[in-house]
């Protein structure tokens, strides 16, 4: 069993340097929510030159829409949404300095190039484990893009958040290693 690596937001390339897809790891520090329709927003505003009403450099997005806070809770049960639908997306922010994503499933081979180019990397969260993330999540505030209601993006401080290295840096994909690794 590999050692579990804590990473501290924001991320530097000599912190994820090290980290191979099936490196459990945990996060502390602030990561952004943000789904599909925030990502097109993101990107439409670095495509016309505009500010972004977040900070991209060094950054991890989640990949969340949390449910509501219930009562003496920050946020609602936050389990991860699937990948590919901010796929279009991605290869921009990379560009712009994002360094992790969490999320679930597969991404796409331009993602994953993106990635080896930018020095970034992909993390998966369990799906289904909704309430198990969010006790991980201290503080919650909308940020950005109130009216998108669950997809707003949010700034969440976390604590020691659960994920696995899916894509490193170094163009290694644990999803194709897994396959191999069992194939008969």
């Amino acid at each position: 069993m590999n050692e579990v690596a804590h990473l501290r937001t924001p991320l530097t390339v000599e912190d994820i340097e090290p980290l191979r897809s099936g490196n459990p790891v945990t996060i502390t520090g602030i990561v952004y929510s943000a789904r599909d329709a925030a990502h097109r927003k993101l990107f439409e505003l670095i495509e016309s030159g505009d500010a972004l009403p977040i900070p991209i450099e060094g950054q991890v997005l989640y990949y969340v829409g949390p449910s509501p806070a219930p009562p003496g809770r920050v946020i609602g049960a936050a389990g991860p949404t699937t990948s590919y639908r901010m796929d279009p997306y991605t290869p921009r922010l990379l560009e712009f300095g994002l360094k992790g994503m969490i999320g679930k499933g597969k991404r796409s081979s331009e993602v994953k190039e993106a990635m080896t180019k930018y020095k970034a990397v992909y993390l998966a969260a369990v799906g289904g484990a909704g309430a198990l993330m969010a006790r991980a999540v201290k503080e919650a505030h909308v940020v950005a893009y109130p009216e998108l209601g669950p997809e707003a993006i949010r700034k969440l401080k976390v604590e020691r958040l659960p994920a696995i290295v899916v894509n490193d840096m170094h163009g290694n994909d644990l999803y194709i290693e897994g396959r191999k690794k069992y194939r008969l």
